[in-house]
């Protein structure tokens, strides 16, 4: 038989574990999606507003003003990451004025605990060099976050604490699988791909709008139903002389 301080001891470690645990799990997404149109697929992500809110308001506004269409993914690392150019130098289209103002902005780095694994969505830093010079030597300032972000395609532990991560990948793994098998030739620190990857266009939506139309449409066919019923029980009434 157990002791009673045994037994008090055996459940102080569990609630310890259970706080452990719960300490470690994946924040909440927020109900914003974001979907990339590719050459060669969708990604759809969503974001952690409550990890990294600056940043999060930064790249939801560059996505609200059109700011990634035309871009392109000019870093493809298999195993490792699947980076969009900044936009500033990566559309071929040209920029707006209210676009250009939004792009050209950088985020303080929002640093967390949160591990870089296969999905996640990482801010680069450093992408406005002073030279490139410096961009090879892999010159990194934390607070140089911009528009350019990767989509991790592996773990990548040595990158924790280092980057901001602000979401993760919800649905198009099977196009990221496709940008892995795409050939690549290495330039620099950086392993590219031999062909243009471009963000054809991109659109948002609201899950908790989608939800609501959802639950509205629902309702309005169980009235409907109910009219009918009514009026079938209406109709199946004694006629009061």
């Amino acid at each position: 038989m157990w002791s009673k301080e045994s037994s008090i001891l055996c459940f102080l470690f569990l609630v310890l574990a259970i706080l452990v645990g719960g300490s470690s799990q994946e924040p909440q997404l927020g109900s914003a999606r974001v979907v990339f149109q590719t050459n060669y697929g969708d990604i759809e992500f969503g974001f952690f507003p409550d990890v990294a809110p600056k940043t999060v308001d930064h790249i939801f506004k560059l996505v609200r003003l059109g700011c990634y269409n035309t871009n392109h993914f000019f870093r493809i690392d298999r195993g490792f990451v699947a980076q969009v150019a900044d936009v500033v130098g990566g559309r071929s289209a040209p920029m707006n004025e209210k676009q250009r103002e939004e792009a050209v902005k950088m985020v303080v780095g929002e640093f967390s605990d949160l591990e870089h694994v296969r999905g996640i969505l990482s801010m680069g830093s450093g992408e406005v060099f002073e030279n490139y010079e410096n961009a090879q030597r892999g010159y990194s300032d934390p607070n140089s976050a911009s528009s350019s972000f990767s989509i991790l395609l592996g773990d990548a532990p040595h990158l924790d604490a280092k980057y901001a991560i602000f979401g993760r990948v919800t649905k198009g793994d099977e196009t990221l699988k496709k940008l892995e098998d795409l050939p690549t030739r290495r330039e620099g620190i950086f392993v590219m791909p031999t062909e243009r990857i471009t963000i054809l266009s991109s659109y948002f939506y609201d899950t908790k709008m989608e939800t609501c139309e959802h639950e509205k449409s629902t309702l309005k066919r169980r009235l409907a139903a109910s009219v009918v019923e009514i009026e079938r029980q209406n109709e199946m009434l004694p006629v009061i002389q």
